[in-house]
């Protein structure tokens, strides 16, 4: 298909423009030349050197990922900024970004993929970034422990703060950097939220007010929308897509 053609697809799948305003990341087509075809795309959570060589390596035409290049501010295009900038160039690799839309999205968004890895019922939006519904709640079809659920989720170095129900029914999620919506999930009396990373101010706040938190890491926490959104994209279009997993360890 067409570049332009999926530019605007995804653009619209992932509301995109809901996010405009609110998401310090530079979303939808940050690299692109003239409009050409597109068959092979490449999946990653962040944009970085390692992805970008690993993209053009498989000989990608696209490649989609959830952190971008751009944070709200713009960036000299000199240094490893440089080098980036021209691996992508070289390639004649797209770059496309899905940040925020990509968290939040219902059925390919990070937290609506744990979701459903966890078989929550009932799962309701859960915890507001500037008035829009970042993350998911829901209950569990039978209680859990926090070791379970990390386990059904892949974590595989997880923090465990568990200070709540050593069995687990009710659970909110939000993706990545998000301890701080732990206090939402305890006003609206959850036994456990999970995120990527466990800051630590939270702790004592957990401890004392009895919920469990799951940090799975934010890499390990981000890559389900990512994966997700790859298998929408074969499956609808028959894009030749690729997941390219560069793991920090945090």
């Amino acid at each position: 298909m067409r570049r332009n053609e999926l530019v605007r697809y995804l653009d619209e799948y992932l509301s995109v423009g809901l996010f405009s305003s609110l998401d310090p990341s530079l979303n939808s087509l940050v690299v692109g030349g003239p409009d050409k075809e597109v068959s092979k795309i490449a999946f990653a959570v962040d944009a970085c050197q390692r992805t970008f060589d690993l993209a053009s390596q498989w000989g990608a035409d696209m490649l989609i990922v959830h952190h971008g290049l751009y944070w709200g501010s713009p960036l000299p295009i000199t240094g490893a900024h440089y080098s980036r900038i021209k691996t992508l160039l070289d390639g004649n690799i797209n770059l496309y970004v899905a940040h925020l839309p990509l968290d939040a999205h219902p059925s390919v968004g990070n937290n609506a993929v744990m979701a459903s890895l966890l078989g929550l019922v009932e799962v309701q939006p859960f915890a507001l970034f500037k008035a829009v519904a970042i993350g998911c709640k829901g209950n569990l079809p039978k209680p859990l422990t926090a070791q379970e659920i990390a386990m059904q989720l892949g974590f595989t170095n997880p923090i465990l703060l568990p200070f709540g129900p050593a069995l687990i029914s009710s659970v909110g999620i939000v993706s990545g950097g998000a301890s701080d919506d732990v206090h939402t999930a305890l006003s609206e009396g959850l036994d456990c939220f999970i995120t990527g990373e466990c800051e630590h101010q939270i702790y004592n706040d957990c401890l004392e007010q009895g919920i469990t938190m799951i940090g799975g890491g934010h890499y390990e926490s981000e890559v389900f929308g990512v994966q997700a959104l790859a298998e929408h994209l074969s499956a609808v279009f028959g894009v030749q897509t690729l997941f390219l997993d560069n793991p920090t360890g945090l």
